[in-house]
Protein backbone atom coordinates (compact mmCIF):
# COMPACT_ATOMS: atom_id res chain seq x y z
CA UNK A 1 0.00 0.00 0.00
CA UNK A 2 1.28 3.39 -0.74
CA UNK A 3 0.65 4.46 3.12
CA UNK A 4 3.34 2.35 4.11
CA UNK A 5 6.28 5.07 2.99
CA UNK A 6 7.69 6.82 6.07
CA UNK A 7 10.11 9.24 5.35
CA UNK A 8 11.76 10.43 8.64
CA UNK A 9 14.71 12.13 9.89
CA UNK A 10 16.26 9.33 11.09
CA UNK A 11 15.88 7.44 7.66
CA UNK A 12 17.88 10.47 6.41
CA UNK A 13 20.27 10.76 8.72
CA UNK A 14 20.92 7.21 8.33
CA UNK A 15 22.25 7.79 5.64
CA UNK A 16 23.76 10.94 5.14
CA UNK A 17 27.36 10.93 4.51
CA UNK A 18 27.89 14.79 2.88
CA UNK A 19 26.85 18.01 2.29
CA UNK A 20 23.21 17.65 1.19
CA UNK A 21 22.89 14.15 0.01
CA UNK A 22 19.10 14.79 -0.28
CA UNK A 23 17.21 17.88 -0.98
CA UNK A 24 17.14 19.71 1.92
CA UNK A 25 14.31 20.23 4.28
CA UNK A 26 13.19 22.88 6.92
CA UNK A 27 11.54 26.07 7.60
CA UNK A 28 11.75 29.82 6.59
CA UNK A 29 10.72 33.11 8.33
CA UNK A 30 10.32 34.68 5.22
CA UNK A 31 6.83 33.94 4.44
CA UNK A 32 5.51 34.93 7.83
CA UNK A 33 7.63 37.26 8.93
CA UNK A 34 9.25 39.39 6.30
CA UNK A 35 12.13 40.75 8.28
CA UNK A 36 10.08 41.21 11.41
CA UNK A 37 10.88 37.79 13.44
CA UNK A 38 11.98 38.31 16.98
CA UNK A 39 13.65 35.46 19.13
CA UNK A 40 10.40 34.76 20.89
CA UNK A 41 8.98 34.32 17.40
CA UNK A 42 11.41 32.08 16.08
CA UNK A 43 12.03 29.90 19.01
CA UNK A 44 8.37 29.34 18.94
CA UNK A 45 8.33 28.09 15.27
CA UNK A 46 11.32 26.70 16.20
CA UNK A 47 9.76 24.25 19.06
CA UNK A 48 6.47 23.19 17.15
CA UNK A 49 9.02 21.81 14.28
CA UNK A 50 11.05 19.90 16.65
CA UNK A 51 7.90 18.69 18.12
CA UNK A 52 5.63 18.17 14.92
CA UNK A 53 7.61 18.14 11.65
CA UNK A 54 10.91 16.85 12.71
CA UNK A 55 10.24 13.42 12.40
CA UNK A 56 9.10 14.19 8.70
CA UNK A 57 12.80 15.48 8.17
CA UNK A 58 12.23 19.30 8.51
CA UNK A 59 15.66 20.04 10.21
CA UNK A 60 16.46 23.40 9.24
CA UNK A 61 15.21 26.37 10.91
CA UNK A 62 16.05 29.32 8.94
CA UNK A 63 16.08 33.45 10.05
CA UNK A 64 15.59 35.30 6.96
CA UNK A 65 16.70 39.04 6.04
CA UNK A 66 17.18 41.72 8.26
CA UNK A 67 17.92 40.07 11.31
CA UNK A 68 20.40 42.80 12.17
CA UNK A 69 17.66 45.78 11.15
CA UNK A 70 16.12 47.82 13.78
CA UNK A 71 12.63 47.62 13.80
CA UNK A 72 11.90 51.57 14.41
CA UNK A 73 9.85 54.11 12.66
CA UNK A 74 11.29 54.69 9.39
CA UNK A 75 12.99 51.30 9.30
CA UNK A 76 11.70 49.06 6.05
CA UNK A 77 13.82 46.54 3.76
CA UNK A 78 15.26 49.40 1.46
CA UNK A 79 16.16 51.87 4.24
CA UNK A 80 19.55 53.32 5.44
CA UNK A 81 21.19 53.76 9.04
CA UNK A 82 19.19 51.47 11.39
CA UNK A 83 20.98 48.46 11.23
CA UNK A 84 23.27 47.15 13.85
CA UNK A 85 27.32 46.62 12.78
CA UNK A 86 29.82 45.72 15.20
CA UNK A 87 33.34 47.98 15.27
CA UNK A 88 33.98 45.52 11.84
CA UNK A 89 31.42 46.36 10.02
CA UNK A 90 29.56 42.88 10.37
CA UNK A 91 26.23 42.56 11.14
CA UNK A 92 25.02 41.80 14.74
CA UNK A 93 21.25 40.76 15.47
CA UNK A 94 19.03 43.36 16.58
CA UNK A 95 19.57 43.29 20.09
CA UNK A 96 16.17 44.58 20.69
CA UNK A 97 14.13 41.50 18.68
CA UNK A 98 16.98 39.19 19.52
CA UNK A 99 17.90 40.41 23.35
CA UNK A 100 19.86 37.12 24.25
CA UNK A 101 22.17 38.20 21.51
CA UNK A 102 23.58 41.43 23.68
CA UNK A 103 26.84 41.46 25.27
CA UNK A 104 29.10 40.28 21.71
CA UNK A 105 26.59 36.70 21.74
CA UNK A 106 25.72 37.52 18.20
CA UNK A 107 23.75 34.13 17.52
CA UNK A 108 25.17 31.93 19.70
CA UNK A 109 22.35 31.23 22.41
CA UNK A 110 19.83 30.62 19.35
CA UNK A 111 21.48 28.59 17.79
CA UNK A 112 22.39 26.40 21.11
CA UNK A 113 18.63 26.57 21.40
CA UNK A 114 17.97 25.02 17.87
CA UNK A 115 20.02 22.63 18.46
CA UNK A 116 19.00 20.98 21.79
CA UNK A 117 15.43 20.77 20.15
CA UNK A 118 17.12 18.26 17.71
CA UNK A 119 17.35 21.02 14.86
CA UNK A 120 20.11 22.84 12.58
CA UNK A 121 20.04 26.59 12.75
CA UNK A 122 20.37 28.92 9.19
CA UNK A 123 20.40 32.69 8.73
CA UNK A 124 19.68 34.95 5.36
CA UNK A 125 22.99 36.77 4.67
CA UNK A 126 23.51 39.89 2.06
CA UNK A 127 26.59 39.94 -0.72
CA UNK A 128 29.22 42.16 0.15
CA UNK A 129 29.28 44.78 2.79
CA UNK A 130 26.64 47.24 3.67
CA UNK A 131 26.14 50.64 3.23
CA UNK A 132 26.27 51.45 6.58
CA UNK A 133 29.62 50.59 7.09
CA UNK A 134 31.35 51.63 4.18
CA UNK A 135 29.96 55.55 5.11
CA UNK A 136 31.45 54.47 8.77
CA UNK A 137 34.49 53.16 7.01
CA UNK A 138 35.15 50.39 9.44
CA UNK A 139 38.30 48.39 10.25
CA UNK A 140 38.23 44.90 8.59
CA UNK A 141 38.84 42.56 11.10
CA UNK A 142 41.74 39.55 10.29
CA UNK A 143 41.07 36.79 11.78
CA UNK A 144 44.36 34.81 11.69
CA UNK A 145 45.72 37.86 14.12
CA UNK A 146 42.75 38.94 15.57
CA UNK A 147 43.70 42.54 14.92
CA UNK A 148 42.83 44.65 11.89
CA UNK A 149 44.23 43.55 8.62
CA UNK A 150 47.32 44.98 7.57
CA UNK A 151 48.41 45.16 4.09
CA UNK A 152 51.40 47.76 2.70
CA UNK A 153 52.13 49.56 5.77
CA UNK A 154 48.60 50.10 6.04
CA UNK A 155 45.03 49.35 8.02
CA UNK A 156 42.49 48.50 5.19
CA UNK A 157 38.61 49.60 5.65
CA UNK A 158 35.12 48.87 4.56
CA UNK A 159 35.79 52.01 1.73
CA UNK A 160 39.15 50.39 0.65
CA UNK A 161 36.70 47.17 -0.49
CA UNK A 162 33.89 48.37 -1.39
CA UNK A 163 32.13 49.07 -4.37
CA UNK A 164 29.60 51.49 -4.62
CA UNK A 165 29.25 50.56 -8.70
CA UNK A 166 27.85 47.55 -7.87
CA UNK A 167 24.76 47.57 -5.38
CA UNK A 168 22.43 45.06 -4.39
CA UNK A 169 19.53 45.60 -7.60
CA UNK A 170 17.01 45.00 -5.41
CA UNK A 171 18.45 46.57 -2.32
CA UNK A 172 20.07 49.96 -3.28
CA UNK A 173 20.57 51.81 -0.25
CA UNK A 174 21.65 48.69 1.81
CA UNK A 175 24.58 46.63 0.16
CA UNK A 176 27.23 46.87 -1.99
CA UNK A 177 30.07 44.26 -3.65
CA UNK A 178 33.00 43.69 -2.21
CA UNK A 179 36.24 43.71 -4.25
CA UNK A 180 37.37 40.19 -3.58
CA UNK A 181 40.38 40.50 -5.82
CA UNK A 182 42.55 41.73 -3.21
CA UNK A 183 43.20 40.34 0.18
CA UNK A 184 41.47 42.94 2.34
CA UNK A 185 38.17 41.86 0.87
CA UNK A 186 38.68 38.38 0.65
CA UNK A 187 39.42 38.67 4.71
CA UNK A 188 36.48 40.67 5.33
CA UNK A 189 34.45 37.98 3.79
CA UNK A 190 36.48 35.19 6.00
CA UNK A 191 35.72 37.90 9.15
CA UNK A 192 31.33 37.29 8.29
CA UNK A 193 32.06 33.75 8.04
CA UNK A 194 33.85 32.77 10.30
CA UNK A 195 31.67 34.39 13.21
CA UNK A 196 28.90 32.60 11.88
CA UNK A 197 30.55 29.71 12.20
CA UNK A 198 31.51 30.74 16.10
CA UNK A 199 27.63 31.19 16.33
CA UNK A 200 26.66 27.95 15.55
CA UNK A 201 25.07 28.45 11.81
CA UNK A 202 24.43 25.46 10.06
CA UNK A 203 22.89 27.10 6.46
CA UNK A 204 23.80 30.26 5.04
CA UNK A 205 21.32 31.90 2.64
CA UNK A 206 23.83 33.89 0.55
CA UNK A 207 21.01 36.82 -1.07
CA UNK A 208 21.66 39.35 -3.92
CA UNK A 209 24.53 37.09 -5.38
CA UNK A 210 22.72 34.98 -7.97
CA UNK A 211 20.56 34.63 -11.15
CA UNK A 212 20.02 38.60 -12.20
CA UNK A 213 22.19 39.86 -9.44
CA UNK A 214 25.12 37.10 -9.96
CA UNK A 215 28.71 37.51 -8.12
CA UNK A 216 30.78 34.63 -9.30
CA UNK A 217 33.88 36.13 -7.41
CA UNK A 218 31.71 36.05 -3.71
CA UNK A 219 30.54 32.60 -5.16
CA UNK A 220 33.55 31.13 -5.44
CA UNK A 221 34.87 33.00 -2.35
CA UNK A 222 32.62 32.34 -0.08
CA UNK A 223 32.94 28.60 -0.90
CA UNK A 224 36.32 27.94 -0.19
CA UNK A 225 36.00 30.08 2.74
CA UNK A 226 33.04 27.31 3.86
CA UNK A 227 35.43 23.92 2.72
CA UNK A 228 38.20 25.71 5.49
CA UNK A 229 35.74 26.16 8.25
CA UNK A 230 35.36 23.58 11.03
CA UNK A 231 31.92 23.59 11.44
CA UNK A 232 29.99 22.52 8.27
CA UNK A 233 27.76 24.99 6.71
CA UNK A 234 25.20 24.02 3.92
CA UNK A 235 25.67 26.50 1.21
CA UNK A 236 22.39 28.83 -0.51
CA UNK A 237 21.86 30.85 -3.30
CA UNK A 238 19.42 33.22 -3.81
CA UNK A 239 17.60 34.96 -6.04
CA UNK A 240 17.01 33.34 -9.07
CA UNK A 241 16.04 35.28 -11.78
CA UNK A 242 16.67 34.49 -15.27
CA UNK A 243 18.46 31.33 -13.98
CA UNK A 244 19.27 28.72 -16.96
CA UNK A 245 21.02 25.18 -17.57
CA UNK A 246 24.32 27.34 -18.44
CA UNK A 247 24.31 29.71 -15.33
CA UNK A 248 23.24 26.53 -13.05
CA UNK A 249 26.37 24.47 -14.00
CA UNK A 250 28.47 27.17 -13.10
CA UNK A 251 27.88 27.53 -9.90
CA UNK A 252 26.72 24.41 -8.62
CA UNK A 253 29.48 22.84 -7.72
CA UNK A 254 29.90 25.65 -5.47
CA UNK A 255 26.90 25.54 -3.19
CA UNK A 256 24.37 23.05 -2.16
CA UNK A 257 21.33 24.98 -3.38
CA UNK A 258 20.58 27.61 -5.63
CA UNK A 259 17.39 29.19 -6.58
CA UNK A 260 16.16 28.85 -10.08
CA UNK A 261 13.43 31.34 -10.23
CA UNK A 262 12.31 35.17 -8.14
CA UNK A 263 10.96 35.02 -5.35
CA UNK A 264 7.41 32.63 -4.98
CA UNK A 265 4.57 34.01 -3.79
CA UNK A 266 1.03 32.55 -2.81
CA UNK A 267 0.04 33.05 -6.70
CA UNK A 268 -0.71 30.56 -9.44
CA UNK A 269 1.46 32.65 -11.89
CA UNK A 270 4.34 32.08 -9.51
CA UNK A 271 3.84 28.24 -9.62
CA UNK A 272 3.31 28.24 -12.50
CA UNK A 273 6.59 30.44 -13.46
CA UNK A 274 8.39 26.65 -12.26
CA UNK A 275 7.55 24.36 -14.92
CA UNK A 276 9.65 25.61 -17.55
CA UNK A 277 13.03 26.07 -15.54
CA UNK A 278 12.76 22.85 -13.68
CA UNK A 279 12.51 21.17 -16.88
CA UNK A 280 15.73 22.27 -18.50
CA UNK A 281 17.32 21.79 -15.19
CA UNK A 282 16.72 18.17 -15.02
CA UNK A 283 17.11 17.76 -18.95
CA UNK A 284 20.68 19.32 -17.85
CA UNK A 285 21.16 16.54 -15.22
CA UNK A 286 21.65 19.19 -12.66
CA UNK A 287 19.15 17.45 -9.70
CA UNK A 288 21.80 16.36 -7.09
CA UNK A 289 24.82 17.14 -9.09
CA UNK A 290 28.54 17.48 -7.38
CA UNK A 291 28.10 20.50 -4.71
CA UNK A 292 30.00 21.75 -2.02
CA UNK A 293 30.92 19.13 0.15
CA UNK A 294 28.50 16.78 -1.31
CA UNK A 295 25.43 17.54 -3.80
CA UNK A 296 23.71 20.68 -5.16
CA UNK A 297 19.97 21.27 -5.82
CA UNK A 298 18.13 23.51 -8.13
CA UNK A 299 15.66 25.65 -5.50
CA UNK A 300 11.84 26.08 -6.47
CA UNK A 301 11.54 28.55 -3.59
CA UNK A 302 9.69 27.82 -0.24
CA UNK A 303 6.04 27.06 0.31
CA UNK A 304 4.20 29.88 0.99
CA UNK A 305 1.42 27.76 2.55
CA UNK A 306 -0.54 28.13 5.49
CA UNK A 307 -0.55 31.45 7.26
CA UNK A 308 1.83 34.23 5.77
CA UNK A 309 2.08 38.13 5.34
CA UNK A 310 3.23 39.98 2.21
CA UNK A 311 6.34 40.57 0.05
CA UNK A 312 8.37 43.43 1.90
CA UNK A 313 5.84 43.85 4.27
CA UNK A 314 6.92 45.55 7.65
CA UNK A 315 4.76 43.13 9.57
CA UNK A 316 4.48 39.33 10.37
CA UNK A 317 1.90 36.79 9.74
CA UNK A 318 -1.82 37.80 9.53
CA UNK A 319 -3.46 36.01 6.40
CA UNK A 320 -4.13 32.10 5.09
CA UNK A 321 -2.40 31.64 1.66
CA UNK A 322 -4.13 32.49 -1.60
CA UNK A 323 -3.34 29.60 -3.45
CA UNK A 324 -6.72 27.20 -3.84
CA UNK A 325 -6.49 23.37 -2.31
CA UNK A 326 -5.43 22.21 -6.42
CA UNK A 327 -2.63 24.97 -6.28
CA UNK A 328 -1.00 23.72 -3.41
CA UNK A 329 -1.24 19.88 -4.36
CA UNK A 330 0.32 21.09 -7.97
CA UNK A 331 3.19 22.98 -6.12
CA UNK A 332 3.99 20.38 -3.56
CA UNK A 333 3.97 17.51 -6.12
CA UNK A 334 6.04 19.75 -8.45
CA UNK A 335 8.62 19.99 -5.95
CA UNK A 336 8.63 16.70 -4.93
CA UNK A 337 9.25 15.33 -8.20
CA UNK A 338 11.62 18.25 -9.04
CA UNK A 339 13.43 17.30 -6.03
CA UNK A 340 13.51 20.83 -4.86
CA UNK A 341 14.79 21.63 -1.39
CA UNK A 342 11.46 21.96 0.94
CA UNK A 343 11.42 24.96 3.02
CA UNK A 344 7.78 25.27 4.52
CA UNK A 345 7.17 28.98 4.83
CA UNK A 346 3.99 29.27 6.97
CA UNK A 347 3.60 30.54 10.75
CA UNK A 348 3.85 26.49 12.43
CA UNK A 349 1.50 28.49 15.40
CA UNK A 350 -0.90 28.48 13.48
CA UNK A 351 -0.57 25.50 11.24
CA UNK A 352 -4.00 24.24 9.94
CA UNK A 353 -4.46 20.23 9.48
CA UNK A 354 -4.70 20.61 5.69
CA UNK A 355 -1.59 22.39 5.20
CA UNK A 356 0.12 19.99 8.07
CA UNK A 357 -0.79 16.77 6.08
CA UNK A 358 0.17 18.47 2.99
CA UNK A 359 3.54 19.29 3.66
CA UNK A 360 4.11 15.72 5.94
CA UNK A 361 2.95 13.55 2.78
CA UNK A 362 4.78 10.12 2.91
CA UNK A 363 4.61 9.56 -0.41
CA UNK A 364 5.70 13.49 -1.71
CA UNK A 365 8.79 12.84 0.96
CA UNK A 366 9.84 9.47 0.13
CA UNK A 367 9.72 10.93 -3.71
CA UNK A 368 11.93 14.14 -3.03
CA UNK A 369 14.38 12.25 -1.26
CA UNK A 370 15.07 9.01 -2.62
CA UNK A 371 13.54 8.95 -6.10
CA UNK A 372 15.87 9.03 -9.13
CA UNK A 373 15.38 9.53 -12.88
CA UNK A 374 13.56 12.48 -12.48
CA UNK A 375 12.35 14.77 -15.62
CA UNK A 376 9.58 15.94 -16.94
CA UNK A 377 8.38 13.57 -19.75
CA UNK A 378 7.29 14.52 -23.03
CA UNK A 379 4.20 12.32 -23.99
CA UNK A 380 2.78 13.30 -27.05
CA UNK A 381 -0.45 13.48 -25.71
CA UNK A 382 0.48 15.75 -23.02
CA UNK A 383 -0.37 18.98 -25.13
CA UNK A 384 -2.35 21.95 -24.97
CA UNK A 385 -1.44 23.41 -21.22
CA UNK A 386 -0.85 20.11 -19.43
CA UNK A 387 2.65 19.32 -18.20
CA UNK A 388 3.78 15.11 -17.17
CA UNK A 389 6.48 14.43 -14.61
CA UNK A 390 8.19 10.89 -14.32
CA UNK A 391 10.96 9.65 -11.52
CA UNK A 392 11.41 5.97 -10.58
CA UNK A 393 11.48 5.13 -6.39
CA UNK A 394 14.22 3.39 -4.54
CA UNK A 395 12.04 -0.10 -4.70
CA UNK A 396 10.98 0.25 -8.44
CA UNK A 397 8.12 1.83 -7.86
CA UNK A 398 7.43 4.43 -10.85
CA UNK A 399 5.94 7.79 -9.85
CA UNK A 400 4.20 10.04 -13.04
CA UNK A 401 2.40 13.20 -11.87
CA UNK A 402 0.16 15.00 -14.28
CA UNK A 403 -0.51 18.91 -14.38
CA UNK A 404 -3.36 20.81 -15.89
CA UNK A 405 -2.02 24.23 -16.16
CA UNK A 406 -5.37 24.81 -17.98
CA UNK A 407 -8.13 27.06 -15.40
CA UNK A 408 -10.91 24.09 -16.51
CA UNK A 409 -10.85 20.32 -16.19
CA UNK A 410 -8.97 18.70 -18.52
CA UNK A 411 -8.54 14.66 -19.53
CA UNK A 412 -4.73 13.68 -19.60
CA UNK A 413 -3.75 10.38 -20.73
CA UNK A 414 -0.56 9.19 -21.08
CA UNK A 415 -0.27 5.89 -23.41
CA UNK A 416 1.48 2.64 -22.23
CA UNK A 417 3.99 2.57 -25.34
CA UNK A 418 4.95 5.85 -24.66
CA UNK A 419 5.90 5.16 -20.94
CA UNK A 420 7.68 2.04 -22.31
CA UNK A 421 10.08 4.55 -24.39
CA UNK A 422 10.88 6.61 -21.16
CA UNK A 423 11.40 3.34 -19.04
CA UNK A 424 12.89 1.13 -21.64
CA UNK A 425 14.06 -1.15 -18.67
CA UNK A 426 10.74 -1.50 -17.12
CA UNK A 427 8.26 -4.12 -17.84
CA UNK A 428 5.18 -2.48 -17.68
CA UNK A 429 2.59 -5.33 -18.68
CA UNK A 430 1.44 -5.74 -15.34
CA UNK A 431 1.65 -2.66 -13.64
CA UNK A 432 -1.03 -1.76 -11.14
CA UNK A 433 -1.52 1.85 -10.81
CA UNK A 434 -3.25 3.97 -7.58
CA UNK A 435 -4.14 7.59 -7.60
CA UNK A 436 -2.40 9.80 -4.68
CA UNK A 437 -4.68 12.35 -4.17
CA UNK A 438 -8.15 11.01 -5.07
CA UNK A 439 -7.32 7.95 -3.65
CA UNK A 440 -8.64 6.19 -6.45
CA UNK A 441 -7.30 2.46 -7.82
CA UNK A 442 -6.49 2.04 -11.34
CA UNK A 443 -5.86 -1.71 -11.26
CA UNK A 444 -3.97 -2.74 -13.80
CA UNK A 445 -2.64 -0.43 -16.39
CA UNK A 446 -3.65 -1.20 -19.75
CA UNK A 447 -2.91 0.67 -22.96
CA UNK A 448 -3.46 3.77 -21.38
CA UNK A 449 -3.51 5.39 -18.09
CA UNK A 450 -6.21 9.07 -18.33
CA UNK A 451 -7.96 10.50 -15.55
CA UNK A 452 -9.91 14.04 -15.67
CA UNK A 453 -7.34 16.48 -13.66
CA UNK A 454 -8.89 20.05 -12.52
CA UNK A 455 -7.92 23.09 -13.20
CA UNK A 456 -4.46 24.14 -12.03
CA UNK A 457 -4.77 20.85 -10.45
CA UNK A 458 -2.48 17.54 -10.66
CA UNK A 459 -2.75 13.89 -10.31
CA UNK A 460 0.42 11.60 -8.68
CA UNK A 461 0.24 8.05 -9.79
CA UNK A 462 2.33 5.39 -8.27
CA UNK A 463 2.83 2.35 -10.53
CA UNK A 464 3.88 -1.09 -8.78
CA UNK A 465 5.35 -3.15 -11.38
CA UNK A 466 6.14 -6.93 -11.27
Amino acid sequence: MVSCFRVSSKNLSDVKLEHASFPPRGWNSYDSFSWTISEEEFLQNAQIISERLLSSGYEYVVVDYLWYRRKVEGANPDSLGFDVIDEWGRMVPDPDRWPSSRDGKGFTEVAKKVHDMGLKFGIHVMRGISTQAVNANTLILDTKTGEAFEEGRKKWTAQDIGIKERPCSWMPHGFMSVNTTSRAGAAFLRSLYTQYAEWGVDLVKLDCVFGADLDMDEIGTVSEILKQLDQPILYSLSPGTGVTPKLAKAVSGFANMYRITADDWDSWGDVASHFDVSRDLAAANLIGADGLLGKSWPDLDMLPLGWLTDPAANEGPHRASNLTADEQRTQITLWSMAKSPLMFGGDVRNLDNATYDLITNAVLLEINSFSSGNMEACFPYITNGTRSWIATGRNGEIYLAFFNVNTVQTVITAMTSDLAKVLPSKNLNSCKCHELWSGKDFGVLNQSLSTAVEGHGCALFILNCS
